[in-house]
């Protein structure tokens, strides 16, 4: 019989010990897993849609709330501005600004939120078409992929927004229906899970609204507004924030803007990098906690396969002496020994891979749900390699005591001992 054989008969030889090492080991490794998993998706979408915007400005408020709601679409906004605040934001000829998109905020179709903007938007995400056309007149939308894709709507398709960002159909707009003119690629960013139209649609829509509940009749229609130069035309209508990309960030005169936002006018202006790393030291306090929980389990593990090893030398004491006299060599002891602690091991991180993949796959629907982002549970990272190596290493360092004792067991009191 082969030393591997050998080990596998010794191991299911004790049932109940293989199945609480395997469930310890497994837990701790599933949860460090299941963490790194996590971590590595919640930050390539944060990296991905910084989409090189340098400066948001909005009403002021939380500027954390401003980011997430203004970037990520996954907070509310914290009010509006008007366009006569912003207008030094919006001219094309501003000495420091790349780029500046307005959004205006405030409808959703099926949870998934209705932008007004222009097509900077498209060039700040490096999005692009896939079928038919951009947004051009009131009522127009461009969708994202994700949208298409959950919703099944396709070119030549209507549908009535709600208003806010619930699917609540005591809160849709019977009046204004949405037109589908376009679709965009798939761009693995927050662009994909938006409805793009104008600004003036998003005021068409809510000036009905207001019109609808005062009992009048008619509304004011707006011309189509599709660029910075004709928001300017519109001084008294709000939008909900601005995304900006400088022209030189080492400019002193950019590096002071955000101060001068704050300091001197009715908004505020917030660092996209700034902000995500203020909220990811946020969600690392709760994070590592978890982590050195995980570890505390691995490291209890790897004392409960030392423990059950070491329990089953002393058990085997006379099978291990029949082993020498049959002409095993020390190492063979050792080596066999070594080998039960592998395959606990690798057991065990098996059974984590399965805990933590399984369970991310679960909670990405729900995280899905809840922000529109793509998460899933069937994905191979870098990390898993070193669980991988780091879980053989705890099953060899735990047995190691117990397999040099086996190698060196006095064959001849063992021997007669069982006699």
């Amino acid at each position: 019989m082969s030393v591997l054989k050998l080990a596998w008969k010794n191991i299911v030889s004790n049932p109940l010990n293989l199945i609480l090492s395997i469930i310890l080991f497994g837990l701790g490794i599933g949860l460090i897993s299941f963490l790194m998993l996590l971590n590595t998706q919640l930050s390539e979408n944060f990296e991905k849609n910084l989409a090189d915007i340098d400066l948001v400005i909005g009403a002021k408020g939380s500027p954390l709330q401003m980011i997430l709601c203004s970037m990520y679409h996954i907070d509310n906004p914290t009010g509006n501005i008007t366009v006569d605040e912003a207008k030094a934001f919006l001219n094309s000829g501003h000495p420091l600004l790349e780029i500046s998109v307005p959004l205006s905020l405030g409808d959703s179709y099926k949870r998934h939120r209705i932008v007004g903007t222009n097509d900077g938007i498209l060039e700040l995400y490096n999005a692009q078409l896939d079928q038919g056309k951009i947004w051009a007149q009131d009522l127009d939308v461009t969708i994202g992929a994700g949208v298409a894709r959950s919703t099944g709507l396709k070119i030549g398709d209507s549908f009535k927004s709600s208003h806010g960002f619930d699917d609540d159909a005591d809160l849709a707009h019977d009046h204004s229906a949405f037109n589908v003119v376009g679709i965009l690629k798939p761009s693995g960013s927050v662009v994909d899970q938006l409805i793009l139209t104008n600004p003036s649609t998003v005021w068409a829509v809510h000036d009905h609204a207001a019109e609808d509940h005062a009992g009048h009749d008619h509304v004011h229609h707006t011309p189509p507004v599709r660029s910075n130069e004709e928001l300017l035309q519109h001084p008294d209508k709000d939008i909900t924030s601005l995304l900006i990309k400088y022209k030189d960030k080492t400019n002193y005169r950019t590096l002071s803007l955000p101060r001068a936002i704050n300091e001197h006018t009715d908004m505020q202006a917030a660092s996209p990098p700034y902000e995500i790393n203020k909220l990811y030291s946020l969600i690392g306090v709760g994070t590592d906690a978890i982590r050195w929980l995980a570890i505390l389990i691995a490291f209890v593990s790897a004392i409960s396969i030392f423990i059950s090893l070491y329990k089953s030398m002393k058990e085997r004491k006379y099978e291990l002496s029949l082993i020498r006299v049959m002409g095993g060599s020390r190492a063979i002891l050792f080596m066999l020994i070594v080998i039960e602690g592998i395959i606990l091991s690798f057991i065990g991180f098996v059974v984590g891979m399965i805990i933590s993949h399984g369970g991310m796959e679960i909670m990405s629907k729900f995280l899905q749900a809840s922000y529109r982002y793509d998460f899933t549970g069937w994905r191979v990272i870098s990390g898993d390699a070193w669980l991988f190596v780091g879980s053989i290493a705890l099953g060899i360092v735990a047995a190691l005591i117990p397999a040099y004792q086996a190698s060196y067991t006095d064959i001849h009191k063992a021997l007669s001992e069982k006699n």
